[in-house]
């Protein structure tokens, strides 16, 4: 039991550490020191967050990681990890299945999250959970965990969904949960950042850039997606306006507009 409160601790430090090391290094970068030099990148160029909104989004991100990190330890209870797929012996799997599981939790995620998020954009269920993540109409690196506390339960339920299906180290929920922070902030930071040639190349097709998670903030719907567009193109759910909102952007960024 002390080993377990031990964890209880250290998870909920780490995850505030995360969120305020991650998010914080992004907005200095780009809201502070580099903020004349990447106003090319910027993806809604006429419309800027407010200091209320930022101490909004702060606010309630910090409220979430506690809810978050209490997800992930619910996971190592004595009630429920002996159901799991957790195991804390590094040798009970080949080393290399450290990264191939946080892959492939980065796709159930994707999964997870697409159809999760499209549920919280029901009529019935937007206004008391996902409204308050919308208020960032033009969000910024503090928004990635700006949530509803409801949200923020359904967010952090994807840690105990990963658990049940495959084997996962403690070091592989580690490295997800940072891999899925980051992609969150870019996703979020308000500034695209992808070069020239990724336009081009098969992974637009199937990566999502931060110009494609901040038309969904702009636009409150379509691009239900977290990583990928595979789901939101198979359900028909991308908004029209994706690719020429990028081209535009990549246009103002570049001198030039891809070619067709």
């Amino acid at each position: 039991m002390q080993e377990f409160f031990k964890y209880v601790f250290t998870e909920t430090v780490l995850n505030l550490l995360r969120y305020f090391t991650i998010a914080g290094i992004m907005f200095y970068l780009f809201y502070k020191l580099l903020t004349h030099k990447v106003t090319k990148n910027k993806i809604q160029p006429t419309k800027f967050a407010q200091k209320k909104d930022f101490f909004r989004e702060i606010l309630h991100s910090a409220m979430s990681t506690f809810i978050l990190a209490g997800m992930a330890i619910l996971a190592f209870t004595p009630w429920i990890k002996p159901h799991t797929f957790i195991y804390t012996n590094l040798n009970d799997y080949p080393i290399w299945w450290i990264p191939v599981s946080v892959g492939l939790a980065l796709v159930v995620h994707d999964t997870y999250f697409y159809w999760m998020h499209r549920t919280l954009h029901h009529p019935k269920l937007f206004n008391i959970t996902h409204l308050l993540h919308h208020k960032s109409t033009n969000p910024s690196p503090w928004t990635a965990y700006s949530f509803h506390a409801l949200e923020a339960v359904a967010e952090g339920a994807v840690v105990l969904v990963l658990v049940f299906v495959m084997p996962m180290h403690p070091l592989s929920l580690a490295l997800f949960n940072v891999a899925a922070l980051i992609i969150n902030v870019y996703g979020h930071l308000g500034y695209e950042i992808m070069p020239k040639g990724f336009r081009k190349s098969f992974l637009f097709e199937i990566l999502n850039s931060s110009t494609y998670h901040n038309v969904h903030h702009a636009k409150f719907k379509g691009n239900y997606s977290l990583y990928f567009r595979v789901w939101d193109r198979v359900m028909g759910t991308e908004h029209p306006d994706y690719v020429k909102v990028y081209d535009a952007i990549q246009e103002r960024r570049f001198g030039s507009a891809p070619e067709k």
